[in-house]
């Protein structure tokens, strides 16, 4: 499943990352660009703040990332892509932690992920550290299954 991602609302909840830190976008594309080829995903992450000279759109291989000008918001930019996605909405995960983006995504019947859960999805992955899981029997904990219950009582 694909994924659209807050990233500064994200980088918080990865250890070793920070908001203070001049290069955290790129440490972030990085870590999610390994997740989305071993995954076998698509993922688009979003940022504002951007100055105008920084924004637009780049790719980095399965990783789009969107810098917002600071005029809009990522939270804004995130349910203009959800609306333009149409129907094919409800196959895209967001992630982000922000209540008012939670509700809106929702409604366009999309998957909502809080930052906390995607940060532990991808430290059990060993996103980051060079581990390789295949082959590897998944293990997955009583949170991340009740999260999905949680999911799948929503539709």
């Amino acid at each position: 499943m694909p994924y659209l991602v807050d990233g500064h609302n994200l980088i918080p909840h990865i250890p070793g990352l920070t908001l203070e830190d001049l290069d955290d976008e790129n440490s972030l594309i990085e870590i999610l660009g390994e997740y989305a080829s071993q995954q076998r995903t698509q993922i688009e992450i979003y940022f504002d703040r951007a100055a105008p000279s920084q924004s637009g759109s780049r790719s980095f291989g399965r990783v789009k990332a969107h810098f917002v000008p600071r005029e809009k918001t990522a939270d804004q930019a995130i349910i203009s892509r959800l609306q333009r996605l149409g129907g094919s909405a409800k196959n895209w995960t967001v992630v982000s932690s922000d209540r008012v983006i939670q509700a809106e995504v929702r409604s366009c019947h999309s998957i909502v992920m809080p930052s906390q859960e995607f940060a532990a999805l991808l430290r059990k992955r060993s996103i980051g550290n060079g581990e390789n899981l295949k082959g590897e029997d998944p293990q997955i904990d009583e949170d991340e299954i009740n999260f999905w219950l949680d999911q799948f009582k929503q539709k």
